[in-house]
């Protein structure tokens, strides 16, 4: 027991930092992160005697932190309010009119290298609703399959892809009125 205290001083030291930036990473909330990672070290003390050591120590510590992600968003998607879609929709329910948003130039194709523009995405990225901001980041960026964000996440894939679709909205919308809209 006294090892395994010792041990876990050292992981605890070693790797905080690296599990910290990830759990930061996937729930975009300092506190959440925190939390997170506290939880990820205690679920490792309390199934150490499990750990047989075929992977590295930050490798196991990073699969429970995928887990306990997982958790922490399921149980916020049972809990959370429904999202309004009010500003895509009108009174009818079609959709409204979508002249606001104008096609992009060929000139828009290098974006992703203009550090302001990145800025802008991320702060666009940030501003989706917490039940979208992690598939979309998981598919988007992380490129993950959709039957693995679905298992992850504890949705169904008709689900994955209204929150895809309506977060790529969202996103065009947010990057219209903060980027495309202020360069003219």
């Amino acid at each position: 027991m006294v090892d395994h205290v010792h041990i876990f001083d050292q992981w605890v030291e070693e790797y905080s930092g690296a599990l910290l930036k990830r759990a930061l990473y996937l729930l975009s909330n300092r506190q959440d992160a925190e939390d997170l990672v506290q939880d990820v070290f205690i679920a490792a003390f309390a199934s150490y005697p499990n750990f047989k050591g075929n992977s590295a120590p930050l490798t196991w510590l990073m699969h429970i932190l995928k887990n306990k992600a997982a958790d922490f968003y399921r149980k916020k998607y049972r809990n959370s309010n429904p999202i309004s879609l009010d500003y895509f929709f009108d009174e009818t329910g079609s959709w409204r009119d979508t002249a606001m948003i104008r096609d992009w130039s060929s000139e828009d194709l290098n974006l992703m290298d203009d550090a302001e523009f990145m800025a802008i995405m991320e702060h666009c990225l940030e501003d989706l609703p917490p039940k979208w901001k992690i598939p979309v980041k998981l598919y988007y960026l992380e490129e993950k399959k959709a039957t693995v964000v679905c298992q992850e996440m504890g949705i169904s894939s008709t689900n994955l892809w209204k929150i895809l679709q309506r977060s790529r909205l969202q996103l065009r919308v947010c990057l219209e009125n903060n980027w495309f809209n202020t360069q003219n």
